[in-house]
């Protein structure tokens, strides 16, 4: 699986080998928007072309649209995980928020 960027949405690539072609899906957000090409450039101007056809019907029908995240994240997880990453952070004289951004930045490489 691979993964494409455009005007800040990102989008999850398969290939469809009883089709022939790529499928492309926005990440990240709830519209379903899918896109397909049959060679690498097809895709690519496929997926740009349906970024840009999101954004245009959203303005055209005076929806917000939807933006891949807010920079706003919650997560419930064991008290115990929770104490080590407050812990590691404190001891690396970080903010929990910035322990994890870091955490993050170390573990995905998805840009």
């Amino acid at each position: 699986m691979s993964t494409m960027n455009y005007r800040g949405y990102h989008a999850r690539i398969t290939f469809e080998a009883d089709d022939g072609v790529f499928v492309g899906r926005l990440a990240g957000i709830r519209d379903r928007i899918l896109f397909e090409g049959e060679s690498v450039d097809e895709l690519k101007q496929a997926f740009r072309d349906a970024v840009d056809d999101y954004l245009e019907t959203c303005a055209a029908r005076g929806k917000e649209p939807q933006k891949p995240y807010s920079g706003r994240m919650m997560l419930r997880i064991d008290p115990e995980r929770h104490a080590k990453a407050a812990l590691a952070a404190e001891l690396a004289g970080l903010s929990l928020t910035k322990w994890v951004e870091r955490a993050i930045d170390h573990e995905a490489d998805v840009a």
